[in-house]
């Protein structure tokens, strides 16, 4: 039994994936979406093990009638999301398909086969200079946003209106920064709607990176491991520590300061970690997070001198040195190491990472606790790093929830039919 409005059209997915979309669209209209589409059957096997009602197509968004699997009924809304990763500058200097590129031009295929209400499309911010490449797959510098203005004109030729801006998901209550170009296009003489943020300076605070942890996981010291840690690795810990245990105020649960590590440059950030007091960043394919423990001890206990030494070896040309003795490089802290929390001084005593668990990933994008990754509707496990690629690739549901209310309102109330 389905809970629709009485006038409603249908709600397409395209690109369906791991269901970010889908979930976000649910949320907003208390109603499965009809249709989903998506070449991956991995991709294909989560969306239909949360979202059974759904019909399902494993097919090329090139390859599907549009009107055979719509048997002429009226479309409220169609959301795309093609792959972005030819477009987005972590793909760097790499040569870029055509094809793919191409993939976003399914959604003016479906404005001008059964004329959609409403269409979404969700991007990368680089999505707007989209243009022609040359021979060897590289895009042409003068024909930047050649593209994609031709894109915006096919809509104006039948009949839409667009508007596009880029929104990052934390000003609207999601647990992460990620930052994603949308483009709404409408043919029903109605006003395009952006959603009002509601989190940030001003506003209600921004969901933490520490509301996505399950803190029950043990967080193994870097100082047991068979194999030790590759030194970038140790750096980037080091500079953590400095920065988000000593300089700011640590996040402390039970005498244990934590924070995240990053293994991907974001935002310029030279640490290459985060405050779990702050949303988590954009979350890639492959799982790029590590959560840092650092164990404080009070000052007039004994401790260990390894902990100090592998501290301070990665800074400069010192091979390290205890906390007994002053810092040699940092000069901004008698000692390094030294914590003053409520006026009472701790030390360094261990220091453990783990990298985040799919499950951790998934809250970071917003996802419903009970969203099912870890097998699909047959039982059948998925691997790790399936599951984080789907969540790497999926469309915040808090973002489509917002975006999909502020665009498909309906008055009529909402009837129970078979």
């Amino acid at each position: 039994m389905t809970k629709v409005g009485e006038n409603m059209g249908l709600i397409v997915d395209n690109f369906a994936g791991g269901g970010g979309a889908s979930t976000g669209i649910e949320m907003a209209l208390n109603r499965p979406v009809d249709i989903a589409i998506n070449h991956d059957p991995a991709a294909i096997l989560m969306h239909k093990t949360n979202h059974p009602q759904t019909k399902h197509y494993q097919e090329s968004v090139w390859d599907v009638d549009i009107r055979e699997i719509t048997k002429g009924k009226k479309v409220d809304l169609v959301w795309c999301s093609p792959d972005c990763k030819h477009f987005s500058k972590a793909k760097g200097g790499k040569p870029v398909n055509k094809n793919i590129r191409g993939l976003a031009w399914v959604a003016i295929k479906w404005a001008g086969t059964v004329r959609p209400k409403v269409i979404i499309l969700e991007n990368v911010e680089e999505f707007q200079t989209w243009g022609p490449i040359d021979k060897n797959g590289k895009p042409i510098a003068k024909e930047k946003g050649r593209t994609f203005r031709s894109f915006l004109n096919a809509f104006k030729y039948l009949g839409y209106k667009t508007e596009y801006k880029e929104l990052v998901a934390a000003d609207y209550g999601a647990p992460t920064t990620r930052k994603r170009f949308f483009l709404i296009a409408r043919c029903d003489d109605k006003p395009i709607v952006w959603p009002e943020a509601t989190h940030g300076p001003g506003k209600n605070p921004y969901v933490a990176a520490s509301s996505i942890i399950n803190w029950n996981l043990e967080v193994p010291s870097i100082f047991e491991r068979k194999k030790p840690l590759a030194e970038n690795t140790l750096i980037r810990i080091a500079r953590g520590i400095q920065k988000y245990v000593i300089e700011d105020k640590p996040y402390i649960i039970d005498n244990i300061a934590y924070f995240l590590s990053h293994y991907y440059t974001h935002q310029g950030k030279e640490t290459r970690c985060s405050s779990l007091r702050e949303p988590i960043a954009t979350i890639p394919t492959q799982n790029r997070f590590g959560l840092v423990s650092v164990k404080l001890q009070d000052i007039k206990l004994p401790i260990k001198d390894g902990v100090a030494a592998f501290l301070t070896k990665y800074y400069g040309c010192d091979t390290g040195q205890s906390l007994n003795g002053p810092i040699h490089t940092i000069t901004t802290k008698d000692r390094f190491g030294l914590i003053t929390v409520k006026s009472k001084d701790y030390r360094i005593a261990d220091i453990g990472l783990r990298m985040l668990t799919a499950r951790e990933l998934f809250n970071g994008m917003g996802f419903p606790k009970d969203y099912i990754i870890e097998r699909d509707y047959t039982g059948k496990k998925y691997p790790t790093t399936q599951q984080k690629a789907r969540c790497g690739n999926a469309v915040v549901p808090t973002l489509a929830k917002v975006l999909v209310q502020a665009n498909l309102q309906y008055k009529e109330p909402l009837k129970e039919v078979i």
